[in-house]
């Protein structure tokens, strides 16, 4: 059987089969017969996670959820959606853009599947929204028994709390239920600010903003900063023409960006100069379009990442003590670092559960020496309390993730009553999750 790898290439493993449901029932025949085997499996969906939370352990199975997508149902007037778990972000925006809706808020990337995204606490941008996983309205997955369960606020709520990021640790998700709202435009303002005066105006433009984040590209003084605006309804949208989204999205900041980054891996010596010509040649734009078109952009360049969800009140000095630790590094930072914000919600194993958060993502290009870098970052991020995103690099094991979460041991008591066997288990749930039971 050909190895499976995710898309940054830190997760390789070689599955005894890789199985391609297309419906509920085949993915309930595949569990059960893998149970009764006494077999482990996990499903796939894009490989965007960078952490090896998808790979499975040798000899184990993989359920390639691809074939498992499309609509399954829609009520334009209430909003709510269902989908199968294996249709990709981008196929379902296309999917509510048809219907006249749209997803509240979404992250940068649109190439991960539903069930992933929202299994591994995937989020977007804005001091009042949450995470991906909070516009849930119900879930329906198939447990390590071959049953298929559905949860929801009213059906199995305890269940629905710990499987709206549930790590693929509870079952496999087969549909997504998600409460969406009418379609509407958003209007972006990019553009480069001193790094001292977006720190200086972090929280104003946090509080003010619909949509707030920016990026700081090490070596230099700047930060591009993006703001995006919820436009009423019937707003026109003003989007780029063809050839500037080319020159921005296809030359700049996949192109060049990705031969800066080359070259600073031939001649690390050089990365300092290039990284602050990055941060010098930052453009200004101003245009509005369908929201899904702003909140995701085409990313080409390949890279490896690790974040960490602080307390919004600690992030300053987390980017302070950042600051102070990449001019003293052995190995040059390539990327830029990503600063992003989030409403508080009541998922248990969600990174922002209970509090108002702010994330921070570093970054190295591929190929590049990344692991004194993150392992300082995880440092700072963890003397205030940071909980790491699942889908990303982290070394953090069970007996310290239960001190950040306090639901934590709630959602191993609902993983050891659907999975006592640990069918869809692997070696990483067994690091950050502890043995079943």
């Amino acid at each position: 059987m050909a190895p499976w790898t995710n898309w940054a290439a830190t997760a390789l493993t070689h599955p005894r089969r890789v199985h391609h449901p297309s419906s509920t029932d085949e993915v309930s025949e595949i569990v059960t017969d893998v149970a009764e085997h006494g077999g482990r499996v996990r499903p796939v969906g894009s490989g965007h996670s960078f952490s090896p939370i998808a790979a499975t352990d040798p000899g184990c199975d993989v359920l390639d959820l691809s074939r498992l997508s499309g609509l399954v149902s829609a009520d334009v007037e209430t909003g709510l959606v269902t989908v199968r778990a294996g249709t990709t972000l981008r196929h379902l925006n296309a999917l509510l853009d048809a219907l006249g809706l749209a997803m509240t808020n979404l992250g940068d990337i649109d190439a991960q599947t539903v069930a992933g995204a929202i299994s591994t606490g995937t989020h977007g941008t804005g001091a009042r929204f949450g995470g991906l996983a909070t516009q849930v309205a119900a879930l329906e997955l198939v447990t390590a028994d071959g049953s298929v369960v559905r949860c929801s606020p009213d059906e199995r709520p305890t269940l629905f709390d710990a499987a709206r990021v549930g790590l693929g640790a509870l079952g496999v998700i087969t549909t997504v239920t998600l409460r969406c709202e009418p379609a509407f435009v958003l209007e972006a303002h990019e553009g480069p600010q001193p790094l001292d005066r977006v720190l200086a105006d972090f929280h104003r433009l946090a509080d003010t903003e619909d949509h707030f984040e920016f990026y700081w590209f090490p070596y230099g003084r700047n930060a591009l900063v993006k703001r995006n605006t919820r436009r009423p309804p019937g707003t026109p949208a003003r989007p780029l023409s063809a050839a500037r989204r080319f020159l921005d999205y296809t030359v700049m900041e996949n192109a060049a960006f990705g031969a800066l980054c080359r070259t600073g891996r031939a001649v690390p010596r050089l990365v300092p100069k290039l990284g602050a010509l990055a941060s010098s040649a930052l453009s200004t734009r101003r245009y509005s379009d369908a929201s899904h078109r702003v909140f995701s952009t085409q990313r080409s360049v390949r890279f490896v990442e690790s974040e960490y969800a602080v307390p919004r009140e600690s992030v300053l000095d987390v980017l302070e003590r950042l600051r102070l630790l990449v001019p003293r590094l052995r190995h040059p930072v390539a990327f830029p670092v990503e600063v992003r914000v989030a409403a508080a919600d009541d998922i248990w194993l969600s990174t922002a559960y209970g509090r108002d958060s702010a994330y921070v993502a570093v970054h190295q290009y591929v190929g590049m020496p990344y692991e004194e870098y993150f392992a300082a970052f995880a440092e700072i991020a963890d003397s205030v309390g940071g909980r790491p995103h699942w889908g990303k690099m982290h070394a953090l094991d069970a007996d310290r993730l239960r001190g950040l979460y306090p639901r934590f041991d709630d959602f191993r008591r609902v993983r050891a009553e659907l999975d006592p066997d640990g069918v869809f288990g692997n070696a990483y749930l067994d690091r950050v999750l502890g043995p079943v039971g």
